[in-house]
């Protein structure tokens, strides 16, 4: 008997055209062993919607998210704690869950790989009742994020575009923090919630973050020159963004974040509006996922 897998496609990820996605993976995909099924998602939020169909109903054991980190999230949140397995083939702006689970970025190489099955348990997290995999934050990335979302454009240049535009008017806030329940209080230009090492694109803002080491990183970006940015972009590519001294890490399990205001925040990418408190807590290896 074949294993059902779903691919749920997010046809406006990343800017490239998917419609002919389901011949791709049908040429690499091992049909004698799977037996696949793809459907499109339409809006935000229907690739939760197809999921929860898909699971209540059991009309499948794998399901793949053909998209970017929003993507996965949608579909994630659905498969975590359902003993379901979660694949993924990335065709978002960064990839930033894809590449540090080190799955290929060519879409054919990408489906090849789930031939092999190779499951991998992975930590997960929540934010104020809302699910993440790979980072959460606020401060500027979610004020970008949030910027980014009402934007035609996509990709690395869209986005890079908008952030430049943005940061010289930016300004910084004081955030009290509970990691563990020790207390501290620091000035931040952004807060990022890491569960893997890396946004996207290669860029770590806490490299020594792992998906199955059961802590979040919390990095602190403290105001900087605004002469500085270069350099903190260096930094996040070099894996170095430890070393500067605009940036603290802390590792923890359980996190609560109380802002000055409440605003937007960014869960894998994804901007919401949320109040001036946030509880975040590890799941340690709740999810299921093919590498």
């Amino acid at each position: 008997m074949r294993t059902r897998i779903l691919f749920i496609i997010n046809p406006i990820s990343g800017g490239r055209d998917k419609k002919s996605f389901p011949a791709l993976a049908d040429r690499n995909l091992d049909l004698k062993r799977f037996e696949p099924h793809f459907l499109f998602s339409k809006y935000a939020g229907h690739a939760a919607i197809l999921a929860r169909q898909a699971v209540e109903e059991n009309l499948t054991d794998i399901i793949i998210a053909v998209g970017g980190d929003g993507t996965i999230n949608e579909a994630a949140s659905v498969l975590e704690g359902t003993g379901k397995i979660l694949g993924i083939v990335p065709c978002g702006s960064g990839n930033g869950l894809a590449r540090s689970l080190h799955i290929p970025m060519d879409n054919a190489a990408a489906v090849r790989k789930l031939n092999e099955q190779n499951i991998h348990y992975i930590d997960t997290a929540v934010f104020n009742n809302r699910k993440f995999f790979n980072m959460a934050g606020m401060g500027f990335d979610a004020h970008i994020s949030s910027l980014f979302a009402r934007k035609k454009v996509r990709g690395l240049a869209g986005y890079a575009q908008i952030t430049f535009k943005a940061i010289a008017r930016y300004k910084p806030q004081t955030y009290t923090i509970e990691v563990d329940g020790s207390y501290i209080e620091r000035e931040a230009f952004m807060i990022s919630i890491a569960n893997s090492s890396q946004f996207g694109n290669n860029a770590h803002v806490a490299p020594h973050a792992s998906l199955t080491d059961g802590f979040l990183d919390v990095s602190i970006i403290k105001p900087f020159p605004l002469s500085h940015f270069p350099v903190m972009g260096w930094h996040m590519f070099a894996k170095t963004a430890h070393k500067s001294r605009y940036v603290e890490i802390i590792k923890a399990k359980t996190i609560r974040i109380i802002r000055q205001q409440a605003g937007p925040v960014h869960l894998d990418g994804e901007p919401e509006e949320m109040g001036r408190t946030i509880d975040i807590q590890v799941k340690p290896l709740s999810l299921a996922v093919l590498r």
